[in-house]
């Protein structure tokens, strides 16, 4: 189900939905303001539902409210969720507030398949820690930012630490899987960031694009920029994206979806 390095010549590319919960609400962002929300749907577990019977094998979900307040706020939201998924065999990655090894072995004894640390990515000995207990595959590293450096505490706090020296050390201690955000792409349908998910993914981790997809088309381009994958949130809310389409057309390059 994960997607591979594309630097390896592997061509298992995976879709992921995007399901960002705040207030217990189904919404989307514009490029992380949280003041720009836009409510898709009152009920989460629906959304999950809708996306599953389009052929969505990995969810993406985000707790928006525990990426500003550093505790999970909506996890009856996403135990919904990870139950909807489970019932068809799907799995589901989890960001949001996980900044710490407790609160992540807390969503991976009910069921998440991943979770996705932003954060505590920065903290000296985290991701060590995390690989050491949890395994590798258990982590996604949040690579989020502004102008290629990173962004924190639900991209409200913005550093000056390049995102793709985060990536190099990452790698180093034995982290697999990034997501990779533009933020100033997020949400925003302005396509997204391939060559900044690109020097990622030279760093050695399996580059997830997210922020600016907008079509089948950018689909395409992720995949055949060699990522391991790209997150699809407002282009497929609004019409833009077609999830079953874009899986079938993975299907047929036998990309893993």
């Amino acid at each position: 189900m994960a997607g591979h390095d594309g630097m390896n010549g592997s061509s298992a590319f995976t879709l992921y939905p995007a399901i960002d919960i705040l207030g217990g609400r189904c919404v989307r962002l514009l490029r992380g303001d949280y003041r720009s929300a836009t409510t898709y749907g009152a009920d989460p577990r629906r959304t999950a539902e809708h996306w599953l019977a389009e052929g969505a094998r990995f969810l993406h979900v985000v707790d928006l409210d525990a990426a500003r307040s550093g505790q999970p706020e909506n996890q009856s939201a996403v135990t919904a969720i990870l139950q909807a998924a489970a019932s068809v065999g799907a799995k589901v990655q989890v960001g949001g507030g996980v900044r710490d090894l407790d609160t992540m072995a807390a969503w991976l004894n009910l069921g998440v398949a991943r979770c996705v640390v932003g954060t505590a990515a920065l903290q000296p000995g985290w991701v060590e820690g995390a690989v050491r207990r949890f395994g590798a595959e258990a982590l996604v590293v949040g690579l989020d930012g502004r102008g290629g450096r990173m962004a924190v505490r639900g991209w409200e706090e913005q550093t000056d630490v390049p995102l793709v020296d985060v990536a190099r050390r990452l790698a180093d201690v034995g982290a697999v899987h990034a997501l990779v955000t533009d933020v100033d792409r997020d949400g925003a349908l302005t396509g997204p960031n391939l060559e900044l998910a690109g020097h990622v993914a030279a760093q050695g981790l399996r580059a997830i694009a997210s922020g600016g997809i907008r079509s089948l088309e950018d689909v395409q381009a992720a995949k055949q920029a060699g990522l391991a994958g790209a997150i699809a949130g407002r282009a497929i809310y609004e019409g833009r994206l077609n999830v079953r389409e874009a899986l079938a057309w993975l299907e047929t390059e036998g990309a893993t979806c």
